[in-house]
């Protein structure tokens, strides 16, 4: 095995998942009011989806890459809404109303919206494409065993980021109560909101931050 480039993958997947966003709201509202395995699926969709931009970028698919980003209005536009209706539902959804972290539905339902929201973003695109330039790894299109190695390494190291947070959250998500869970499904109801509400803006070219 290529280890060089599966620790190359680990370190590009967990440097581009850590930062906190709507992702990273959802996934740790999901890990309080529905459980650790809620969470986590919820964090491999989003991993998913970066695996799937990373081989995109790792195996130089200009002509996919160049529509993706050709479509950045669409893709702003849909991730934003579907925001904007995650946001809403979370704030007015009350902890008693949540699904079991077991029900195989609300599991399928949670790796889809994450995978959904991560896939729609057309900066992760654009991220992964500025990184491998850098690294030169964009120049090994014909170095397929390379290249799915390096695929894989992201899917770890974006799942390695989300384990270690959701299992965090976790341990300190067993102090809250009926009460505190209800304040956090209000408050992540709004930051999703507001994350919704910028990237609808940035269609337009304005900037709410």
């Amino acid at each position: 095995m290529d280890l060089p480039f599966l620790i190359k993958g680990v370190i590009i997947g967990f440097s581009i998942a850590a930062p906190v966003g709507p992702i990273g709201v959802l996934c740790i509202r999901r890990t309080l009011t529905e459980g650790r395995l809620s969470g986590f699926i919820s964090g491999i969709g989003a991993a998913t989806a970066d695996a799937t931009y990373g081989m995109i970028a790792g195996f130089s698919l200009a002509s996919i890459s160049n529509f993706l980003t050709g479509q950045q209005i669409w893709l702003r536009l849909i991730g934003g809404l579907f925001l904007c209706y995650l946001g809403i539902k979370t704030f007015i959804t009350k902890p008693s109303d949540e699904s079991v972290s077991s029900n195989k539905q609300g599991l399928i339902r949670n790796y889809l919206s994450t995978f959904l929201l991560t896939i729609t973003n057309p900066m992760t695109i654009i991220s992964f494409a500025a990184v491998f330039a850098g690294l030169g790894i964009g120049t090994i299109q014909s170095n397929y065993l390379s290249s799915s190695i390096l695929v894989i390494g992201v899917f770890v190291g974006s799942g390695l980021w989300w384990l270690m947070l959701i299992s965090t959250v976790h341990v300190l998500g067993k102090r809250f109560d009926t009460t505190r869970l209800l304040w956090v499904n209000k408050l992540s109801g709004i930051v999703i909101l507001i994350f919704g509400f910028i990237a609808l803006a940035s269609i337009w070219g304005r900037n709410f931050i």
